[in-house]
Parts: structure tokens; C-alpha cells; sequence
């Protein structure tokens, strides 16, 4: 953009210069031909300036448009980990599975209440109010992924490709090793076809309000968490173009 600019301002200054010399050293009868020509260059270098500031404005309406339709993917992956790290008590460690489990397993109804039972402290007998949890029924999980893209759920929306998953264990506490989950998917994928410079800095992006890093993914190997590394403008609903 700079470089444009310049070669812009570089144009003009030249263009004085050589209007000049036309005027004082060029016949009469040849100056309206190279006017017409000094006038293509001044739209020449118009254009050039259009397309200069036009090209980061596309490539970031087309980023989020590609950016939203991702994100939109990951946060099936998202629910569909929680649902089976509550059923299971672990995470799935592929998407054949996760289908496979969205599609047969079931949620566990339960109802809780307070209920009053007899204790024995020695020779007192005391009656003390505790919380029962009792299972009443069971439902689909599949039920909560109506509408939603979970048969080929590894596959990155717009690319041939598939989202890379790693699973694995950190402690907590007290040498409880919690499972955690990693998902993610190169930008380089995401954004094949625009611009590279472009794409370059897109993959050194640390700003708050940009997808950070080289990677649009949720969850990490290093802490427990199932969060992911997109900024709140990809929440939103008006900023996510498809809806399929």
C-alpha cells in the first residue's frame, strides 16, 4: 500500500515535470498525443492507488467470511467433546467417533431433590436434609445437533481438507491427570488463493481483536480448556455469512 502511494505521488511530480517539458521543447502538433498518453497513466496509477487501499478491505471481508465458517465447524467439535467427555468421561479421539457417538449415545435425565433421612450420632438419632440425585429418563444426543454439520465433522468448511486433532493428559491437582483436547486447522488452508503477503501477516497476528497466530483452533495440550483463540467479533451471529 505504502509502495502504490509513493509510486502515486512519484507519478503526479513526474507528470508536472514532463507537462512542462512538453509545453517548452515538444511541437505543437504532438503534444495532444502525448497528452492522451500522460492522461492513460494518470488513470493507470489511479487504479493502482483503487486496488492499493480495495485489496486489505476484500481480503478481510473474505477472511471472516471464511474465518466465520470455520469457527462455526469448531464449535460443533467443541459441544459434541463436552457432550462425550460427560457421558464417556473422556474425549473422543477422532471424528468417525464423535459421529458415531452423537448419533447413538444418550443424556442422562435426572432430577434432583431434598429429602430428610434418619442419622445415628451414638445413642442420638438426628434427621438431616441431604440432596438426592435420581436418573428419570434419557435422551438423544443427538437431539442437540439438530440442524447441525456432525456427519463429516473433521472436514474444514470451503477446503478439501481435515482439522487436526491431538489428545492427551496434564495434572490438575494432586496428580489427577485431566484429559484435554486440541483442534485446529493452518490458516494457510483456510485462506488458499488470496494473497500471500496478506496471508503472511495474517499468521503473525497477536492484535485482541484478530484470530491469533498461525492457527484458528479450541482447546490446548498445555492447560485445561476447551476455548478458542478467535475474538468476539466470531460470536456474534450477524457476522457469520452462511448459515448452512
Amino acid at each position: 500500500m505504502f509502495k502504490i502511494l509513493l509510486l502515486f505521488i512519484l507519478g503526479i511530480v513526474a507528470s508536472y515535470f514532463i507537462a512542462k517539458a512538453i509545453i517548452k521543447f515538444v511541437p505543437k502538433k504532438v503534444q495532444p498525443f502525448i497528452s492522451l498518453l500522460l492522461a492513460g497513466l494518470t488513470i493507470w496509477l489511479g487504479l493502482l492507488l483503487y486496488q492499493g487501499v480495495m485489496a486489505p478491505i476484500k481480503f478481510k471481508q473474505e477472511k471472516v467470511k471464511r474465518y466465520s465458517k470455520v469457527i462455526k465447524q469448531l464449535k460443533v467439535i467443541k459441544d459434541a467433546q463436552a457432550a462425550h467427555k460427560k457421558v464417556t468421561g473422556s474425549y473422543a479421539a477422532n471424528g468417525d467417533d464423535l459421529t458415531k457417538f452423537i448419533d447413538t449415545a444418550k443424556f442422562a435425565v435426572t432430577k434432583a431433590d431434598n429429602k430428610l433421612v434418619t442419622v445415628k450420632h451414638g445413642a442420638l438419632t438426628t434427621e438431616e436434609e441431604i440432596r438426592v440425585v435420581d436418573t428419570v429418563g434419557y435422551t438423544d444426543v443427538r437431539a442437540a445437533f439438530a440442524g447441525r454439520k456432525y456427519t463429516d465433522i473433521m472436514k474444514v468448511p470451503g477446503t478439501d481438507a481435515k482439522f487436526e486433532m491431538k489428545l492427551g493428559k496434564i495434572e490438575k491437582l494432586h496428580g489427577y491427570m485431566a484429559p484435554v483436547y486440541l483442534v485446529k486447522v493452518s490458516k494457510d488452508i483456510v485462506l488458499k488463493g488470496m494473497d500471500p503477503n496478506m496471508i503472511r501477516l495474517e499468521k503473525e497476528a497477536i492484535e485482541n481483536d484478530q484470530v491469533k497466530g498461525e492457527d484458528i483452533r479450541i482447546g490446548s495440550l498445555g492447560e485445561v480448556t476447551d476455548s478458542g483463540n478467535w475474538p468476539p467479533l466470531y460470536d456474534k451471529e450477524d457476522h457469520i455469512n452462511d448459515k448452512k
